[in-house]
Parts: structure tokens; C-alpha cells; sequence
């Protein structure tokens, strides 16, 4: 399925990186204010390692991106991609909305 210039890898890499509890929380922050991976890592009872794993999945997915200022690597929120998954979900939603009411169109027939 394509939204956009979404293609099925896309939209795998988005919802994966999404499924985890750390990584959204980080897409949040970010959203908000650019923070580093060091300021980042401070916020989570794990190794700075393990951040800059999280933070690259959601690299990977386009959901943030990291630029260097001095020795810090500064991580920003992707609103344009978070923009392009809440798109893909409204098709979903419109597709099962049209499924209910064509369900809702079959009962009523059957009840008269």
C-alpha cells in the first residue's frame, strides 16, 4: 500500500519503530524540542547504547533526525512523517468505516 510516497517497507519500518514503548516517547519529545542522544539517554534506566539503538530504528523509519552541533548529536521530532502515518491510518479507518455502513445497509434490508 502507498500513501503518499509511503511504500510497504515504509510503513513497515514506521509501525515497528512505533510498537515500542521507549521510541514513542522519544518521537514525543522530539516533536517538541530538539534534545541530544546524551540528554535523551539521562530520561531512560538504560545504557546511552541502548538509546542510540532506539534512536537509529527511528532514523530508519524517517520519524526523527539527528544532526551534529559540536560533539553532541541533536535528535528532532518528524512531523511531516508522523503526518504521512496518520494519513495511512484515516484510509484504514475509512475503509472499515465504508465496510460498516454497507453492513448497516445490508441489516436494514433484512429487517424490513
Amino acid at each position: 500500500m502507498v500513501v503518499d510516497e509511503l511504500t510497504d517497507d515504509d510503513v513497515n519500518r514506521i509501525f515497528r519503530a512505533l510498537a515500542d514503548t521507549t521510541r514513542r516517547d522519544i518521537v514525543r519529545r522530539t516533536l517538541v524540542e530538539e534534545i541530544s542522544v546524551s540528554q535523551l539517554a539521562d530520561l531512560y534506566a538504560m545504557s546511552f547504547a541502548a538509546v542510540q539503538k532506539h534512536v537509529a530504528v527511528l532514523e530508519e523509519a524517517r520519524l526523527v533526525t539527528k544532526h551534529p552541533r559540536g560533539r553532541e548529536r541533536l535528535v528532532r521530532g518528524n512531523p511531516e512523517r508522523i503526518n504521512q502515518a496518520q494519513r495511512l491510518l484515516d484510509q484504514f479507518e475509512q475503509l472499515w468505516r465504508s465496510r460498516i455502513d454497507r453492513l448497516d445497509i445490508l441489516l436494514e434490508e433484512e429487517s424490513h
